[in-house]
Order: structure tokens, then sequence, then C-alpha cells
């Protein structure tokens, strides 16, 4: 790792990860903002470093000077965009490569890198750590499956446990040829059996690029409309389908695939074999992708205790919408003034239901800056595809069909097909009403959270109740509010009721609209 810059502010900086892996050497630039992690840059070269390994005990010679040559345009790029910490780091192939030191050594003098050579539990660990980052609930075991090994790590109570690597990569089979199915099968079936029921699971979480052009296969298989990798969920069934499907396809068949990066095709068949042994070994009932893995477990074990213990989905979601944010305050102030009420409700996402507000509030803002006209529908699909960890894509739907709403009454999203997959009928409803809520808050205080903090709103039985305190009534309590504070109650099936002094009641376009104004 090369020095930090001391004036750099921790929670608000740049920072970069090299990545030496088995098969890949990959440059990632990322922007951190508090907890949210943005990738702004990401080069990844195919060395093929650990290709003869498994025959050799040494580094693949092509492998070395392509990885030379890709190092030392990654160390320009780092002098270039001088981020505040620099991350360098080597796994399998490097560590049990005869003349793996002599290849640090060289990195070192020719590029000034030093590079990190991580032990197999360090590897392990680092893969988990990177799950629990893009995903903090995440639970079960981590399986992140590289070129020459295969990582596995439990997770217990949000921690990751001890992990094993294992030879399971597709190096490590190089001599017997991509078909030798039972080999690899038989192999799978050696090295599990020790592991005993410690690593018994439900859910793996799958860590690697093969893995990720496999969810991207299964997504097409079975005509998902939201092609995300990042949490995709895959049932026991199903991924034992698609392992299956995929480790019986030639090359040729693979390489007809759309979206299935030809540069991962040799690695496919055999990353299917794996999944299928892991979940037939290990009682796997779904497997969960992960996008995230040691390059960002690297960057969240480096960030300072308070941060990590931030919530990635709404400092993310805080950072997004601050970039058109009038009032940098406004997320938080429409959190605290719209919690309580909402609290009310029947819960529809669990323990998550007060998370998904606070994001929620922070996208208030988002959109600011675009047409009117258009608003709606842009911000509907950025939430929706939008780089942001620490949600499920149900989860996602629902603060993309909040943020829809957030500028329109209009009942039908975009992409409605997509969102009535992912979305209960119950829960596009309660999605609509949040939208309709922060709606609400914007505009009756213009956006200014010191306005805003003047009145306060609570959901009775039958009535939703908005207040302003004495002497604002007039100024808050407009037509304007009016007409919003009624979307949000039928919305919810109650009536709208306004409390404050008033010179006149405001005009209503239909008794439907507002049913009752005090």
């Amino acid at each position: 790792m090369l020095a930090p810059d001391s004036n750099a502010d921790p929670s608000h900086s740049d920072a970069a990860v090299i990545d030496v892996g088995s098969n890949s050497v990959r440059l990632v630039l990322y922007r951190l903002d508090g907890r949210a992690v943005w990738t702004v840059f990401n080069e990844k070269v195919l060395a093929g470093l650990g290709r003869e390994l498994s025959t050799t005990g040494r580094l693949s010679p092509a492998g070395v000077e392509t990885a030379m040559i890709a190092l030392k345009r990654f160390r320009a790029l780092i002098d270039a965009n001088r981020p505040a910490r620099v991350f360098a780091a080597a796994t399998a192939a490097v560590r049990e490569a005869i003349d793996g030191p002599a290849f640090s050594a060289r990195v070192e003098a020719e590029t000034g890198l030093r590079l990190r050579v991580l032990t197999g539990a360090q590897e392990a660990r680092y893969a988990a750590l990177g799950v629990l980052a893009g995903a903090p609930s995440s639970a079960g075991l981590v399986g992140d499956l590289g070129g020459a090994s295969l990582e596995l790590t439990p997770l217990a109570r949000g921690e990751p446990e001890a992990g094993v690597t294992l030879p399971l990569g597709p190096f490590s089979f190089t001599e017997s040829g991509r078909s030798d199915a039972g080999r690899i099968r038989s192999a799978l079936a050696k090295h599990l059996r020790p592991l005993g029921s410690s690593y018994r699971t439900e859910t793996l979480n799958a860590v690697g690029g093969a893995w990720r052009n496999l969810a991207l296969l299964h997504m097409r298989l079975s005509q998902y409309p939201l092609e995300i990798v990042h949490q995709y969920q895959i049932t026991r069934t199903d991924a034992l389908e698609a392992a299956r499907f995929i480790s019986r396809q030639s090359r040729a068949s693979l390489e007809g695939i759309q979206g299935i990066s030809r540069r991962r095709v040799d690695a496919l068949p055999h990353a299917a074999l794996v999944l299928e042994g892991l979940i037939e070994n290990l009682g796997v009932q779904r497997v969960v992708v992960s996008a995230y893995g040691l390059r960002e477990g690297l960057l969240w074990e480096a960030m300072a205790p308070d941060l990590r213990a931030r919530d990635p989905l709404v400092d993310s979601c805080a950072a997004l919408g601050s970039r058109y944010s009038v009032a940098e305050a406004l997320g938080g102030a429409l959190q605290t003034w719209l919690s309580p009420s909402f609290a009310t409700l029947a819960p529809l996402f669990g323990a998550r239901d007060p998370i998904l507000l606070a994001a929620a509030a922070r996208l208030a803002e988002l959109g600011a800056q675009l047409h009117p006209d258009h608003r709606a529908d842009l911000i509907f699909h950025q939430v929706l595809r939008a780089p942001i960890p620490g949600m499920d894509h149900v989860e996602r739907a629902y603060l993309a069909c909040a943020a829809y709403a957030r500028h329109t009454a209009d009942a039908t999203p975009p992409d409605v097909g997509t969102i009535t997959r992912l979305l209960s009928p119950e829960r596009l409803q309660r999605a609509r009403a949040l939208g309709a809520a922060l709606r609400l808050g914007c505009d009756l205080s213009g956006r200014s959270p010191d306005l805003l903090a003047r009145t306060s709103i609570e959901f009775r039985s039958n009535a939703v109740v908005l207040r302003a305190d004495e002497g604002w009534a007039q100024t808050l309590l407009v037509d304007q509010t009016a007409k919003r504070a009624a979307t949000l109650a039928t919305l919810l099936g109650r009536s709208a009721k306004l409390r404050g002094r008033r010179p006149r009641p405001p005009q209503i376009e239909s008794e439907a609209e507002l049913a009752e104004v005090f």
C-alpha cells in the first residue's frame, strides 16, 4: 500500500485498489462518500498468471509479461489521479508459485508498487468483508471463486469467521481439460467432506466473475427483467438447473449467448460444476450473487469504525441526492418528519422499513435540476439501476417507485412489467404513499428543513392529519399543500385533515381529493 495523503478526508475521498489475481490483473478507482463506495474507473487485463501453476508450479511467463505491462499502466493512472489511498494485493497464483517472490520484487522495482501477498485465510476474509460491505445483513457462507482457488468463509452475526482456501479454481485442473467433470466433482467431494457441518449453509454468497456471468445467463434463461447482478438471488433448483445446463455446453454454444463475457467462457463450465458441488455437498438452498468482494473488503477494513457502522444504502442515497440538493439537511429532516407516522403502518419489509424510508428521504432531491416533464421517469430508471449497495432487488424496485411518486401522482410507473414481477400490490401501494408523503413535505416547506419543522404529520386510523405551528397555518397550509395531503390520504385509504387557523378553505377540485379540511 502506498502512503495515504495525510490531508485527505477519510469520509469523502478517492481510493485505488490493484488486484493481482490468478486470472486477471485489475485496477479500480473508487470515490468514497461516507459508507458509499462508487466505482469511477475499472480496468481489467486477463493475464492468466496462474494458468500453468498446476503443471509447473510457476507463474505463466507470458502472463508475467502481460501483467507487468498492465501494472506499469496502472501506476501511471494512479499517479495521474492521485487517490488518497492505494492498495495493491496479490492472491493465490503469486502466493503459491515458486517464482511468486521474484515477481513481487520485480513489480516493486519497475513500478514502485509493493504487492501485499495475501494468505489464503486473508483472501477468504477480505472476500467476506466485501460481501458485508455490499450487503450488511448477509448471512450464510461466502464463496469466492478465482482462477486458482476457491475461498469459503462462514458468516456469523455480521462478521466473517475463519475461512479456508481450496485448490478448486479452473487453473488447478488445467491438465485434465475443461470437460473432465468427473475429476472436478471428485475433487470437490474430497475437499468439502472434511469441512463438516460448520460449512453447511442455506445461503451461498457467490463472489467472482465466472459466477456473475452464470447469474447473467440465468437471468436470460428465466427472462428476468432487471439485469443487475448484485444481490441477485437464485433458488437451489434453478441454480442446479443452470449449472448443469452450462457445464454441458460447448465453447461455441456459450460464446453465442448474448451478454456473456467471451473472456470468461473457458472458466464458465468449471464455475458451474463448482457451484453444483457446493449446493449438493453443503445443503445450499439459495445462491445470492455479490458484485462486491476482496477489493471492497480491503476498502471496508480501512474505514474508520464510525464509517463502517453506517448503512451503505442510506449513505449512498444521501450522496446521490446531495448532488442536486437545495438543502443538504432536507433528507434527514424528511426522515424525522415522516418516521413516527410510517411506524404506525404494518411493516412490509420487517426491520428494513425504517431504513428504506431513510433512503427514500435522501433521494427526495434527486433530479431537482432535470426537466420537470421528464424528471419522474428519469429518476425512476436511475434509482432502479444505480450501483447502490445495501439492498436487494425488491427493495430497489420499491425505492424506484417511491422516487417516481415523489414527482408525480401517476399510478403506473415506467417499466411496469419489471415492477409487477418484483413488487406485490401492497408494496407498490406503500411505495406510492411514501413518495406522496415526500412530495407533500417538499412542497409545503419549499424544500426547507426549517419550514418543515414548523409542521407535523400524523396517521390516524381514518385520517392523515397535517398541523402547522401557531401563526404558520396561513403560510404553509395552502391550496397546494391540501392537494398533496389529499393524494397521500387517498393512497392510505383515509381522509386528509389540515389543522390551523386559515382565512379561507382551500380550493378543492373534487370531494374525493380532500374529504375534510379544517
